[in-house]
């Protein structure tokens, strides 16, 4: 099963064969790297997406890239959340797929989905807690409610 890293904090500036410079060294292990650029400038919106084969080589990448400086910033790698439906109907953007059978595919979605909606989104997706920090959330919700009923 293939792992989605993170890649933050990079320069508006960045080139998208920089960012993919900086993995080459673990091109065997690669299904695609994406720079994500604004679509009216053209220029790196300070973010990309690399896909890695292998949970183990995603954790050894962003051991030994997060935190690695990059044009005078650190970089953040870490794995991505799962995705929703809106991110994968924008994945189309900017991508660059690197895999050894040079077939890359791109994800089918509708490219109008950064245009205002009329509707909301559903109060219970907006309302759903970070999985990396549900776990933290509750237990602050235990204490709040012993606070409360002690006083």
């Amino acid at each position: 099963m293939s792992i989605r890293l993170y890649v933050g904090n990079l320069s508006r500036d960045l080139q998208r064969q920089d960012f993919e410079g900086m993995f080459a060294a673990y091109n065997d292990d690669l299904v695609s790297v994406k720079l994500i650029s604004d679509k009216k400038t053209g220029k790196c919106r300070g973010f990309g997406f690399v896909t890695v084969k292998t949970e183990e080589k995603a954790d050894e990448i962003v051991a030994q890239l997060n935190g690695q400086m990059l044009e005078d910033s650190p970089l953040k790698v870490e794995k991505a959340l799962p995705r929703t439906k809106a991110d994968s109907e924008t994945d189309s953007q900017t991508s660059s797929s690197v895999s050894s059978s040079g077939s890359g595919k791109r994800a089918k979605g509708n490219n109008n989905s950064r245009k205002a909606s009329s509707s909301p989104a559903p109060a219970a997706a907006a309302a759903q807690p970070d999985p990396r920090w549900a776990d933290k959330l509750e237990k602050l919700k235990e204490m709040l409610a012993a606070q409360t009923t002690v006083s």
